[in-house]
């Protein structure tokens, strides 16, 4: 995987979870406590935390440089097509990521054809703890 994604710093994270405890909860919270910008969606919840939360990409102001998904693997289609739409306006979004555990070679397809940087089945706080360490053993 390309380090340089962690130095992209604006995350909507789409199906971000009021319950804490749940991955799609804490994951989040702890990029977020590393000084990354998290833009939660979740369309039953006005905050999460300190955190607003917006009710589609569609609404949120800020600029998103990554995109990751905590929804089902059957979602993930409709969610690119959703990045696609956004991209067309704003022409921000450059990484769409699938939590582990959700996997979608269709939307994989369609992202990348689109110019996006797609993962899937990865989990992004793993990810990132392994390259701090990288970072810090360098």
């Amino acid at each position: 995987m390309n380090e340089d994604i962690f130095k992209l710093k604006n995350i909507a994270v789409y199906g971000m979870s009021k319950q804490a405890g749940k991955a799609a909860n804490s994951v989040p919270l702890y990029i977020h406590s590393q000084g990354y910008t998290i833009y939660p969606i979740n369309p039953t919840v006005d905050k999460i935390g300190e955190l607003t939360v917006s009710k589609s990409l569609m609404d949120i102001d800020g600029e998103i440089d990554i995109l990751n998904v905590f929804r089902p693997s059957e979602e993930a289609i409709s969610i690119v097509k959703e990045a696609i739409e956004r991209n067309k306006k704003n022409g921000d979004i450059k990484v769409i990521w699938l939590q582990e555990g959700i996997v979608s070679e269709e939307a994989k397809k369609l992202a990348e054809s689109n110019g996006f940087i797609f993962i899937q089945n990865k989990c992004i706080y793993k990810e990132y703890v392994l390259y701090k360490r990288r970072d810090i053993e360098r």
